[in-house]
């Protein structure tokens, strides 16, 4: 089976709306769909925003569906002029920018008890997602940094690049990569930009973010075509 995650409804409508044979169920306050694509078997379901719902989610779906492959899908923000607005970008790599017990002695972004600053995406799962984007909408592969916080301003964004050497900064991945690599579960992260580096990235966010997610979940959908028969 494979897992699919998305902090908003807007990211996941389009996936839900392609499933066949779809059935519900509630677990810690979050609702599961269960169904299938092309003939692969599917669950998939809306966070929340933020680490915490993130986190939880993650959890519970690889508790209750031991999914071979959890696939986080939706929006983000761009930290570098490298990537624009609409522009995609896939996860090699997650931190937690938010993380700091430096005051003890730690690097910015350790995670205490695994001591792991960076997660790994699934290398293999990585290069296949890459492929099923458009080839006008070829993704960046890059680091993307998350934490409990919409970033929008130029001075925070620098930190974060200097920091992390990150690209992308969302409020989710982070998370889901953390609770992933305890478990020792595959994942992959496809974002596409909703707000760039320039501008009100507020504006940008709400008027983007519905076609942003759309782009992301075509891939998503694409990849479970293509390549779904090794996980689901």
């Amino acid at each position: 089976m494979i897992g699919i995650i998305a902090a908003m409804d807007l990211e996941l409508d389009l996936i839900k709306s392609k499933l066949e044979n779809v059935k519900t169920k509630k677990k810690g306050g979050i609702t599961f769909y269960t169904g299938t694509y092309k003939d692969k078997k599917v669950v998939c379901a809306v966070c929340g925003m933020g680490k915490v719902f993130a986190a939880m989610c993650t959890q519970t779906m690889i508790i209750g569906y031991s999914p071979k492959l959890i696939i986080n899908t939706g929006v983000a923000g761009s930290l570098s002029g490298d990537l624009k607005q609409l522009d995609c970008a896939v996860a090699d790599r997650c931190v937690q920018h938010d993380m700091d017990t430096s005051p003890i002695g730690d690097p910015v972004g350790l995670v205490s008890g695994i001591n792991k600053i960076y997660f790994d995406a699934d290398k293999n799962a990585t290069n296949q997602l890459i492929k099923c984007y458009g080839k006008d909408k070829k993704p960046k592969l890059c680091t993307i940094a998350t934490g409990d916080s919409f970033i929008s301003d130029p001075e925070k964004k620098k930190y974060i690049v200097d920091t992390f050497g990150a690209f992308v900064c969302d409020m989710e991945s982070g998370a889901i990569a953390h609770v992933c690599f305890v478990n020792e579960t595959p994942f992959v992260i496809s974002r596409v930009m909703s707000d760039g580096t320039e501008g009100d990235a507020a504006i940008d966010y709400y008027t983007l973010r519905g076609i942003a997610a759309d782009i992301s979940s075509t891939a998503v959908l694409k990849f479970i075509e293509k390549y779904g028969d090794q996980y689901a």
